[in-house]
């Protein structure tokens, strides 16, 4: 199985490593939340149905499915499975309108 891991997955993550960097002013929280997410991607490699479904109007989130971030429990990474072939969507916060930011535009990358 291969994964892809969109821009926006990836501006995503970069984003909420900088704020934990940053803001919370935690060097170590920001290399815990990049391992964390490492790790939930290759769980989602080694057994795609791991996430709960998730549905939405957009044709193009059908199948969309999503995994928790283990230590980050607002986090979850939001995926597609297509073949044989992974591909991660956005990595967001519950806090964020996660149906309004995936409904936007799921392929922008």
């Amino acid at each position: 199985m291969k994964s892809f891991i969109s821009d926006a997955a990836r501006d995503d993550i970069l984003r909420q490593y900088r704020y934990l960097l940053t803001e919370r002013e935690s060097p170590s929280a920001a290399e815990r939340f990049l391992t964390s997410v490492q790790k939930a991607i290759g769980q989602i490699h080694k057994s795609p149905s791991i996430g709960s479904p998730r549905f939405f109007k957009n044709p193009k989130l059908a199948g969309l499915r999503a995994s928790a971030v283990e230590g980050f429990p607002s986090i979850r990474v939001y995926y597609l499975l297509s073949g044989d072939t992974i591909r991660i969507i956005r990595v967001l916060h519950g806090k964020r309108d996660v149906g309004r930011v995936l409904e936007s535009d799921p392929n922008d990358d």
